[in-house]
């Protein structure tokens, strides 16, 4: 067992990975990480203690927080999503860069989502400059946030710092949770959330009919989230468009972020094994080929539903500005 890490151990390097904190108790979780551990973590929230034993130890906000270095950085990139939609796979594949730490889904992030804004703001501008330690000086951090926390994308992303919206077509995103099984179990207990959470938006939607059409509310939920965030240095991606020249947009990515790289290396990454690997489950063939025949089974199965769920959310459209800027965006790329 380690022992508590002194303010300069903090913030010397990514060692100490920021995983959760309690405002209320003014804490925060420091969990001892390698470069190894950051590329092999597919979730950072308390499902890497499944995994295995990890060093951990909760320290005071207070003593992480007056010790910032004058001098400390703030330049991380993010990813934000909305879910089901590759965005561990992406990062995990620009993970493979050199001197980059691929963070993906820290709880910290997803703990300050449940308290207002002004307690935000008294923590997001050191969880910035935690976020953005790396283990050189020449490397940067990628952080890749849980979907919902993009109810404050806003907040989070320092002006400036480029970062990544993923999505998918409302068809393909439907499609894609009615072709899994886990997916699917968790659209009933989200739904009354996510309501709110399309209320609070302005977006309202006819009472839920069908898988589709709860299917079809977590999409405009995401989306939306994502609308209202958007600024000057947010690149949008359609995963399943993304998928078609991985090669092509690993090049495009690294440049938007600013992370040097030669052509071989992103070739060799985007023809790599990660790419016939379930990013959340490593050891689980995927590829592609096989999500594409997932998404057109089904489709095909569900095509009534999923038809009536995309008109819902084109009448709810009429009326909600950020949902109708959402479809548009998405019927640009189908």
């Amino acid at each position: 067992m380690s022992s508590v890490p002194t303010a300069e151990e903090i913030w010397k390097d990514a060692r100490w990975l920021a995983q959760a904190v309690d405002p209320r108790a003014g804490l925060i979780r420091l969990v001892e990480m390698t470069p190894e551990d950051y590329r092999e973590a597919s979730f950072l929230d308390d499902r890497m203690f499944q995994q295995r034993r990890r060093t951990s130890h909760l320290v005071t906000w207070g003593s992480v927080a007056n010790s910032i270095p004058a001098e400390e950085r703030r330049d991380a990139r993010w990813i934000f999503h909305i879910s089901h939609v590759g965005s561990t796979l992406i990062a995990r594949l620009l993970g493979e860069l050199d001197g980059i730490v691929s963070v993906r889904e820290p709880r910290a992030l997803r703990d300050l989502t449940f308290f207002p804004p002004d307690v935000r703001a008294r923590f997001i501008p050191t969880l910035q400059a935690l976020f953005s330690r790396t283990f050189s000086p020449d490397g940067a951090a990628l952080i890749k946030a849980t979907s919902f926390v993009s109810d404050i994308a806003g907040e989070v992303i320092r002006a400036g710092q480029p970062s990544l919206f993923l999505y998918a077509t409302p068809r393909s995103f439907i499609s894609g949770i009615l072709a899994g099984e886990n997916s699917r179990k968790e659209l009933a207990g989200r739904a009354e959330l996510r309501n709110s959470r399309l209320a609070s938006r302005g977006v309202n939607l006819r009472p839920a009919r069908s898988e589709s059409d709860l299917a079809a509310a977590a999409w405009a939920c995401e989306m939306v989230a994502l609308e209202a965030a958007a600024g000057p240095t947010v690149r949008w991606g359609d995963f399943d468009r993304m998928l078609e020249d991985m090669d092509t947009v690993l090049r495009d990515l690294a440049d938007f972020f600013g992370f040097a790289v030669t052509r071989a290396q992103v070739s060799e990454i985007a023809n790599g094994p990660l790419m016939r690997r379930y990013s959340k489950a490593p050891q689980h063939d995927y590829s592609p080929e096989l999500r594409r025949e997932l998404l057109a089974e089904a489709s095909a199965k569900h095509r009534a539903d999923i038809e009536s769920a995309l008109a819902m959310l084109d009448a709810a459209a009429e009326t909600a500005p950020l949902l109708r800027k959402a479809l548009d965006r998405a019927q640009a790329e189908s």
